[in-house]
């Protein structure tokens, strides 16, 4: 799919302007004796553009994946206003911007308070899409988060087992559709699931600065956790990376660093949260019904017979757009509450002394790049390690992921925050309970490695707090 220059540049302008027009419904705090989360940074959405230095054609791919990236897409094309095709038997969403799309497509999970411009949780609507039959889960709301569901262990006869599941199991079913004609296929038996304890979910994670994190070196990720390795010891911070099986190298993107790289990451999320086949992961999941089956695979494929861009299968669209897509932009402008230049310069520094920058790397450098030099040799400033941590108790899911055990997570990379509505890895973290502090706070728990810099953060004075939390909604 093409999409010109110009319409990308309306759709921003757009998604710019609203933004502006939301501030005044940004949550405004009063610092008295309490730190709070600021809530959303409004003003200019500093994400979503493409990297300063590409070329013309580099641009043409950019946006033709972003036109991908946003289409939306049916079981066999035929709904009215859905592009793509290849949808189901199960699915979480309908497009990829569907989840990502906070506070502008790459992004991560939609919510409507914050950006009215983006609209309600998708997955509400994607419910009953074309007809289908699918009930809502109580835990999908308008308000968001998008999630995704998964088991940590097998159910058999309706008990639960030992044995490990952790796979994703799709929200919704084409059942019903008008383009799913006697297709017959439950959902997950979610109260079910609920009254055994087996059930946890993931939110989707943003993409702005993929590009970068791929060309991140695996010798600068090994050097960086080596460094200051007394002070990481002392701190109780034990960090590793997740390596991937066959060819040995450091994995890094997803929430526990799962997948290696962007075309993977890609490929596997259009088939776990669409449903749809690729070249990359070009069979069936979950061995569903035959009457639940409408095309052959892989569903999305190299288009032989196509010139240009069309040539190209969607995934490989998919993965440009997020490749040449650039890190959020911070800003000290538009925090609830109009904190100083001082207070957040004041954060950044307390950022640094109670040793969040342990696990939060300021910036690492990228490797040379021969797909562009927008990616060359830059200085990504993400606050990641890109390693993966013990985060204790009241975070593990009990999922292992590759060499990420079940209370095992990736360091989140911490730019774009400033924008961000839900935090943690299942959302819990929302602006009715706290927001950002919330997330920091929950950080500590029996096990975790972050215990030390929590009880260092929680040492601090509220008007201290308060700075370091102005600092985070600033990047």
């Amino acid at each position: 799919m093409n999409t010109s220059m110009t319409f990308h540049t309306s759709v921003l302008s757009c998604a710019l302007s609203l933004a502006l027009a939301s501030s005044a419904a940004a949550q405004q705090i009063t610092n008295h004796n309490n730190a709070r989360d600021p809530g959303v940074r409004t003003g200019s959405v500093g994400a979503g553009q493409p990297l300063a230095t590409l070329n013309p054609a580099q641009i043409e791919h950019f946006l033709d994946g972003f036109g991908r990236f946003i289409e939306v897409d049916s079981v066999d094309g035929s709904v009215a206003g859905a592009e793509g095709h290849g949808l189901g038997p199960g699915f979480n969403a309908t497009s990829c911007g569907a989840c990502h799309s906070q506070p502008f497509a790459g992004g991560t999970s939609p919510n409507m308070a914050a950006y009215p411009y983006i609209g309600p949780n998708p997955q509400v609507a994607a419910a009953s899409a074309a007809g289908a039959t699918n009930s809502l889960p109580s835990f999908i709301t308008p308000d968001g988060p998008v999630v995704e569901t998964r088991f940590p262990f097998v159910v058999s006869q309706g008990h639960l087992t030992s044995t490990p599941d952790g796979g994703v199991h799709d929200v919704f079913t084409i059942a019903g559709r008008s383009d799913a004609p006697g297709c017959t296929l439950a959902q997950p038996n979610y109260d079910q699931m609920q009254a055994l304890g087996n059930l946890t979910f993931r939110i989707p994670t943003p993409v702005f600065g993929a590009g970068l994190i791929e060309n991140i070196a695996d010798a600068t990720i090994l050097a960086n956790m080596n460094a200051n390795s007394s002070l990481k010891h002392q701190l109780g911070i034990n960090g590793h990376p997740n390596y991937n099986g066959n060819d040995g190298s450091i994995s890094r993107f997803g929430w526990k660093a799962q997948n290696k790289s962007l075309e993977i990451f890609t490929g596997e999320a259009y088939n776990v949260e669409m449903g749809v086949t690729n070249e990359l992961f070009p069979n069936e999941r979950a061995n569903p019904p035959s009457n639940c089956l409408f095309g052959s695979t892989p569903e999305d494929h190299t288009n032989f017979e196509q010139s240009g861009l069309a040539v190209l299968s969607d995934t490989v669209g998919f993965t440009t757009f997020m490749r040449f897509l650039d890190a959020p932009t911070p800003s000290t402008s538009g925090i609830p509450g109009n904190p100083s230049v001082t207070s957040i310069q004041n954060g950044k520094t307390l950022f640094g002394q109670i040793h969040c920058d342990a696990c939060h790397t300021p910036s690492l450098q990228t490797a040379r790049s021969s797909l562009t030099a927008a990616l060359d040799r830059r200085n990504a400033a993400l606050y990641s390690d890109l390693l993966v941590h013990n985060m204790g108790s009241g975070l593990a899911d009990q999922i292992a992921q590759g060499g990420a055990a079940g209370n095992e997570f990736r360091t989140a990379p911490l730019w774009g925050v400033g924008q961000r509505v839900f935090f943690l890895h299942d959302g819990r973290a929302t602006p009715r309970n706290g927001g950002l502090l919330t997330a920091i706070q929950a950080h500590s728990s029996q096990g975790s490695e972050a215990n030390t810099v929590i009880s260092s953060f929680r040492n601090l004075g509220d008007s201290q707090k308060q700075d370091l939390l102005n600092f985070l909604r600033s990047l």
